[in-house]
């Protein structure tokens, strides 16, 4: 069944260890200084195990943005499932407020694959007990999905430079 559904597929190879890789993910404070780019990312929660929960709020414009994981599978350092919503500000899970259609829930898979010096990172994002309309929103935004997530492993990519300078 879940062949049938959209899937978002991120790939990126970065000049890093996994271990270090991995932690710029489940570091509370690496984190915010890529995931969120051109926002200010505060996290408010991140709880590194299965059931655990990850909640963020992403500020620009005067406006926040929150969003809360719960984390399925954690396989240190090679693999992140958790479960994707945007939430109000007490951290139900809601509709997106800039996009009503977006899927609620979006299944989220992280894999850290070591090649040589290099570690190659691959994320998927495939919605989860979506409605039709939110099926149908995701795909039409497919294509777009590049340029946050984009922005955001080109902050990371900086960020693991820095880290082994």
């Amino acid at each position: 069944m879940s062949s049938e559904l959209p899937t978002y597929v991120l790939e990126r190879a970065f000049d890093a260890p996994r271990e270090l890789v991995w932690k710029t993910w489940t570091d509370p404070k690496l984190l915010p200084r890529w995931y969120g780019p051109r926002a200010e990312t505060i996290i408010h929660r991140l709880d590194l195990k299965p059931g655990g929960l990850w909640l963020l709020e992403m500020k620009w414009g005067g406006k926040s943005n929150y969003q809360r994981a719960e984390y399925i599978e954690v396989i240190a350092p090679e693999r992140l499932v958790w479960l994707h919503a945007s939430t109000d500000a007490n951290w139900n899970v809601t509709a997106s407020s800039m996009m009503p259609d977006w899927p609620r829930l979006l299944l989220t898979t992280v894999t850290f694959e070591p090649m040589g010096a290099q570690t190659r990172v691959r994320l998927t994002w495939v919605p989860h007990h979506a409605s039709a309309a939110e099926i149908s929103c995701f795909a039409a935004a497919l294509a777009n999905l590049d340029k946050g997530w984009g922005a955001g492993m080109q902050l990371l990519g900086e960020l693991l430079a820095e880290l082994q300078a």
